[in-house]
């Protein structure tokens, strides 16, 4: 029986001791090390570190018989770590003391291969540019761009820098947090953190006034410009991962077309028909079959990539291109992704429908889709609010297979000098109305100022998907002024929401007859 070896010590970074485990597949070599760090531990901090290591090797057997050494480090503030946890903060430093205590151990190689999903991965993000040694990477469900974590156009997303950031912070030192998700409809949203922790919090204080990506908290170390552009110039093959319901689809698209072609060419980009997870809620969405990349490319696929990178055997992903799940025709593809140069419009109907937005009592919607948590789920009946416009296209008289980024063109007024307008697309399916994409904008965010009952054109973008839409299938539109559920109501006053002090009620009105949904359909 093979003996393998673990360990476990404290890297000191910055005066603080992080709970590190060691796995190694004997005492006496040096291997290739693969490289995870992790706030998500704290069900551990009850385990003693030898329970803590047996857990843990029994979880990454698989990588050490393929020759591995694995290190595990808790992050600061979490699971056996000391410190306060602060999301983002201290993982520059934290990151890069840990790399440099690799390379001090006996059985370092000069490899290092970084690992992680969702905050696992930015914590890598942070340490960039990286090291000649780093030598392959698996970056998964998570964009280096902080901006996308907390806003979408200037709209503060509750369920990622919101409800997330507040069970982080500090999370070991067991602090009363006075929080429910109605916290964020508090006048004003600056006494957020002093209401919530009973303290203020400088980075979240901060976020609250920089709701534009051109603001200056952006471009500090603060706002994450640490990890900004972290995989645009890389030189060693990273897989990326992610779900067409994932919160950082468009992120992800966004990194993967920034990269120099020349590096790209050795990268491959892995798009499932899930979410954050890679899986799906049995009472509310779709089992695609073989969605899942476990069930396509089998559940060592992560090793298999390395394995490449070191050995030059045979990649389970073509690298250079985009393999993606096609919902509904439920079949994998592989290639550019790129949009088609045929470009369908489809008009929303042929009347003016004024209605009464009160953010006093705003609509919500069902699934975060590709901009906050929930994936996509089955939507309510139409038109289930008087303050929700829902409308169907015409029946597709064809299969028309929609690739690339949807996007909505609305003609609208406001007597307001400021509102919201938000919109979100669906597909019709016998079981109900399917999410696809949504997006949200105001219009001072768009247009910079707004002169009252004055009729302008507002553009909707939606992230990249890739579907099939079958004959006689129809797409549902619903076009509201705000989606309470997922980003902060706007109160319809002009200015910076995080300092208003009240809201008032707006009369907005679409001009159906002018304005359109735009379909990329492939061939």
């Amino acid at each position: 029986m093979i003996a393998y070896r673990t360990d476990y010590k404290y890297v000191i970074s910055r005066n603080t001791k992080l709970f590190t485990a060691v796995l190694l597949p004997n005492e006496n070599e040096q291997f290739p090390s693969v490289v995870i760090r992790t706030p998500y531990v704290d069900a551990l901090e009850v385990l003693t570190e030898e329970e803590i290591c047996a857990q843990y090797l029994k979880e990454y057997v698989k990588w050490l018989e393929n020759g591995y050494a694995v290190v595990i480090q808790h992050c600061r503030g979490r699971g056996k770590s000391d410190g306060d946890c602060i999301p983002y903060i201290n993982e520059r430093d934290d990151s890069r003391a840990l790399y440099a205590w690799i390379r001090e151990q006996h059985f370092y190689d000069g490899e290092l291969f970084l690992k992680g999903g969702s905050y696992l991965t930015s914590v890598h993000y942070c340490a960039a540019p990286f090291d000649d040694d780093v030598k392959g990477a698996i970056f998964g469900v998570q964009d280096s761009e902080r901006y996308n974590i907390c806003y979408r156009n200037g709209f503060l997303k509750k369920g990622l820098h919101g409800d997330w950031y507040v069970g982080m912070y500090k999370a070991k030192s067991k602090m009363k947090k006075h929080y429910t998700i109605g916290s964020f409809e508090t006048l004003p949203l600056s006494n957020f953190t002093k209401a919530v922790f009973g303290e203020p919090s400088a980075d979240f204080d901060e976020m609250l006034r920089s709701p534009k990506p051109t603001d200056v908290f952006w471009q500090t170390h603060t706002g994450g410009a640490d990890a900004r552009c972290a995989t645009d110039d890389v030189k060693f093959p990273i897989l990326f991962t992610t779900g067409f319901y994932d919160i950082y689809t468009g992120g992800i698209f966004d990194m993967w077309n920034k990269m120099r072609a020349e590096n790209r060419e050795n990268c491959a980009l892995v798009v499932s028909p899930y979410d954050h997870g890679d899986g799906f809620n049995e009472a509310t969405g779709i089992a695609f079959p073989h969605g899942k990349r476990t069930e396509q490319f089998g559940a060592d696929y992560e090793i298999k990539w390395f394995e490449h990178i070191r050995k030059n055997t045979k990649t389970p992903f073509e690298k250079g291109k985009i393999t993606y799940y096609n919902l509904f025709e439920n079949l994998w593809h592989t290639d550019d992704f790129k949009t088609s140069e045929t470009i369908v419009s489809l008009p929303l109907g042929n009347e003016t429908i004024t209605y009464t937005y009160n953010p006093f009592d705003p609509p919500r919607f069902k699934g975060g889709l590709s901009c906050n948590f929930g994936g996509s789920v089955f939507q309510d009946k139409p038109n289930l609010r008087h303050d929700i416009i829902s409308v169907y296209t015409s029946p597709f008289e064809k299969d028309a297979f929609v690739k690339g980024k949807m996007s909505a063109k609305l003609r609208i007024s406001s007597d307001c000098e400021d509102t919201c307008f938000y919109v979100r697309v669906s597909i019709e399916k016998e079981r109900g109305d399917f999410g696809l994409r949504d997006d949200i904008t105001s219009l001072c965010y768009q247009l910079g100022d707004y002169v009252p009952n004055t009729l302008v054109d507002l553009t909707f973008n939606f992230d990249e998907h890739a579907f099939l839409i079958k004959k006689g299938e129809r797409l549902r539109v619903d076009i509201a002024s705000a989606n309470a559920e997922h980003y902060v109501r706007h109160t319809n006053q002009k200015g910076l929401y995080s300092e208003q002090t009240t809201a008032k009620i707006a009369q907005n009105t679409v001009y159906l007859q002018d304005s359109t949904l735009v379909l990329p359909i492939s061939c």
